[in-house]
């Protein structure tokens, strides 16, 4: 009897690959469905010369969370713009926790909002537009 195989979903793929996002510590803790959450603790590599973390760190955790939830529907799909507003700092040793949902989706592209928090805190809003596309080194249309 051959034992059945997990195969995990594509966004879980694409964050198992994500060298960058391991590298920071960052940890996908659901995702599917134009959702995802994930977590990331600020270290003292992240913090910048005011003691707080460092905006590019907290963007980029936002901006994993919104690839994966725009990833969770099979389609290799990319960023083709975001915003961010940044609302609260965080410091060295905050635990972030980033959620994100799908707003909406319209042919091959999609808007996508993530809210970044510490606890009940929020530290940044966070609004992704994403494109599908046909394959990761190709830029060319679906």
């Amino acid at each position: 009897m051959t034992e059945a195989v997990q195969v995990p979903a594509p966004a879980a793929r694409m964050f198992e690959a994500d060298r960058a996002s391991q590298a920071l510590g960052i940890e996908l803790l659901s995702q599917g469905d134009g959702a995802a959450a994930l977590r990331m603790t600020v270290t003292a590599f992240m913090v910048n010369g005011h003691g707080i973390a460092h905006g590019g760190y907290v963007f980029l955790l936002a901006d994993t969370a919104f690839a994966c939830a725009c990833n969770s529907h099979g389609p290799v799909t990319v960023a083709s713009g975001a915003d961010v507003a940044f609302v609260s700092p965080a410091y060295e040793g905050d635990v972030l926790t980033a959620i994100a949902r799908e707003v909406t989706r319209f042919g091959r592209s999609g808007i996508y909002d993530v809210t970044v928090t510490r606890g009940d805190a929020v530290i940044a809003e966070f609004r992704g537009r994403s494109r599908s596309i046909r394959n990761a080194q190709s830029e060319e249309p679906q």
